[in-house]
């Protein structure tokens, strides 16, 4: 009986030790080698296409993962962490899947040699926290030696390893201009960039470098009626999320009438409502009206006459938008408490004019000059909608890298530079240390040299000695005293020769590589503590009829 009943434990199977720590690894190594060739300014693209035939060109970590559809619980994590990074600092989510995957590599070979995970684990947090240490003491730059060119050399830094990188100048300039067009500060008096007020907008034809930057915020849909005027101002803005049309009886009312001649009445009740509405909008001074919904032909007649432009079928997410930087309000409905419908000025925010212009073959509608913060709009020329999905994604990551720079103010050398410097001073913390964590900080230093290896690897350039030179100038940087300049060398991958990164441009925000360090190494710590998989059988429901 004993012997039946622990049978009946668990319906599923369990794997513990040696081989759960393997197979994660593993797992993880394959989502790695997945983006690795992705990485760098020589890095390649990768073409996905989803289950219903949807192509996908892209260069970005996060999007390829995304797009990937993880099954391995494991590799779910990296897969997390990758949109973790887009969402913290927007670029480096290439770079941050490869770290943690060869931490992870790294961890599993110590514990085969019979080291217990928590020792690595403590060691590991040890070294994440002396390298972060190091980053942001010894090896970050204030922005303010550098000046405006520093800012377009992030965003040229970034743009590199993107399908826009033969016009990176260009992108670079429109990167920055657009970041600093919607500065602004916060009640606490800190300076902001809300790279959400910069709207992209994507247009066929021409080629790439015909891509401009609009001042105002372009909303993707044009008037509703022709009978209206193009232009409006000053502007008087509603934003409003319900239906401008013929009020219709809810479902489940029923109306008994008794007298035929009533029905009339109903019915000119029923679009007498709606111009009562529309009367209550023109009366508080709208004249330009937003909604997410629909209006009909009734309605828009009353607007054509007061001479105001509507606008139908607006994107929510524009709409908030539109609301914040005008400073009006999104109004659900016109009910208020006591039971009336009323719309208070208050509501209606303000901009200098409403426009709209042709772009393309398309029809926009501009807001420009708004009140409370400015809006401005990028517009995307490309030849097909690959490519222009592609570049859409390659500003993001470069409007998120210049908006961290200018809010953090400190950059470090791009090119493998921060990660040679902290692999040659780990190891020599490393060897400073006399306990167990000794061996783990070591391969922690090891580890972070896969970023110039990968990058070297990709430009087709011998990494093997291109990796030993850059130590050996990070070594001369951190142990003799007049060759501290050495410190900021990193990898030149169009010479394949080693340089000055600082000097040469390339740069990144010292937040996206501590951000980087500190992420993989919490992902890989995660992944390491596990050593049980108990994976369940579905039951059928067969147990139930017994």
């Amino acid at each position: 009986m004993s012997l039946s009943s622990q049978t009946l434990d668990i319906h599923g199977e369990r794997q513990s030790g040696q081989d759960v720590r393997a197979q994660n690894v593993m797992a993880c190594q394959a989502v790695a080698n997945i983006v690795k060739s992705s990485l760098g300014p020589v890095g390649l693209d990768k073409m996905l296409v989803d289950d219903i035939g949807d192509v996908t060109i892209t260069n970005d970590g996060a999007t390829i993962l995304k797009m990937l559809e993880v099954e391995h619980p494991a590799a779910k994590v990296l897969v997390e962490l990758a949109e973790l990074q887009d969402k913290e600092v927007g670029d480096g989510t290439t770079s941050v899947v490869i770290v943690a995957a060869e931490l992870l590599k790294r961890a599993n070979d110590l514990v085969r040699n019979k080291i217990h995970p928590t020792s690595i684990i403590s060691g590991y947090r040890l070294a994440m926290r002396e390298a972060c240490k190091y980053v942001e003491e010894k090896l970050a730059v204030k922005v303010e030696k550098l000046g405006k060119d520093s800012l377009v050399n992030c965003a040229k830094t970034s743009l590199s390893s993107k399908l826009v990188a033969g016009d990176s100048d260009f992108f670079a300039n429109l990167v920055v201009d657009a970041v600093q067009s919607v500065k602004m500060t916060n009640v606490r008096g800190e300076i902001r960039y809300p790279i959400k007020g910069i709207n992209i907008l994507k247009a066929h034809g021409k080629s790439a470098r015909d891509s401009y930057l609009l001042n105002g915020y372009a909303l993707n849909t044009g008037r509703a009626a022709q009978g209206m005027p193009t232009r409006v101002s000053p502007a008087r803005i509603a934003c409003l999320d319900f239906n401008l049309q013929k009020t219709k009886m809810q479902l489940g009312v029923q109306v008994v009438v008794t007298d035929p001649r009533e029905l009339e009445k109903i019915r000119q009740r029923e679009a007498d409502m709606t111009k009562e509405r529309i009367g209550k909008l023109l009366k508080a001074g709208a004249n330009v009206i937003l909604t997410t919904k629909g209006i009909d032909d009734m309605a828009l007649k009353y607007f054509v006459e007061a001479g105001a432009i509507a606008v139908r079928r607006v994107r929510k997410e524009d709409m908030r938008h539109v609301a914040k930087a005008t400073g009006a309000t999104m109004v659900g409905t016109f009910a208020d408490m006591e039971g009336d419908e009323t719309f208070d000025s208050s509501l209606i925010g303000h901009a200098d004019e409403v426009i709209e212009e042709r772009i393309a073959d398309d029809d926009v509608v501009m807001i420009k000059g708004t009140k409370t913060t400015s809006a401005v709009s990028l517009i995307l020329r490309g030849a097909n909608d690959y490519m222009l999905d592609e570049m859409e994604r390659s500003l993001h990551d470069a409007l998120s890298i210049v908006k961290r720079t200018l809010e953090s103010n400190t950059v470090v050398a791009g090119g493998g530079a921060v990660e040679s410097a902290l692999s040659v001073y780990l190891e020599y913390l490393a060897t400073t240390l006399g306990s167990r964590e000794q061996l783990a900080i070591a391969e922690f230093a090891e580890s972070l040299l896969i970023i110039p290896k990968v990058l070297a690897v990709n430009a087709a350039k011998d990494a093997t000695e291109l990796v030993a030179k850059l130590r050996a100038c990070h070594h001369n940087a951190q142990t003799k005293a007049d060759k501290k300049h050495l410190s900021s060398m990193g990898l030149d991958l169009s010479k394949g020769t080693v340089r000055n990164n600082l000097e040469a441009g390339v740069i990144e925000p010292a937040m996206s590589k501590v951000k980087i360090i500190q992420f993989a190494t919490e992902a890989a710590i995660t992944i390491l503590r596990i050593d049980d998989m108990i994976k369940l059988v579905k039951d059928d429901g067969q147990n139930d009829e017994e």
